[in-house]
């Protein structure tokens, strides 16, 4: 099965509920969640994203809703 793109895979993980937001800092990346999410949406992050390499981990994260102000 062909890889999914980076903004494919966070379009879906949100599409399926899920809450993970990122935080950029000094240009690193890490994930905040604060409530529990969907079966579905940490079903699908656990088998499509924490799969990935960090290089391509960080390519979803960044396609995520971020808690930066602008």
């Amino acid at each position: 099965m062909e890889q999914m793109n980076a903004r494919k895979l966070a379009d879906e993980y949100l599409r399926l509920g899920g809450h993970r937001r990122v935080v950029i800092d000094d240009n690193v990346t890490s994930i905040r969640n604060w409530e529990p999410e969907p079966d579905e949406a940490e079903a699908f992050w656990k088998t499509n994203v924490e799969t990935l390499s960090p290089e391509r981990q960080r390519e979803v994260e960044l396609f995520l809703p971020t808690i930066n102000r602008a």
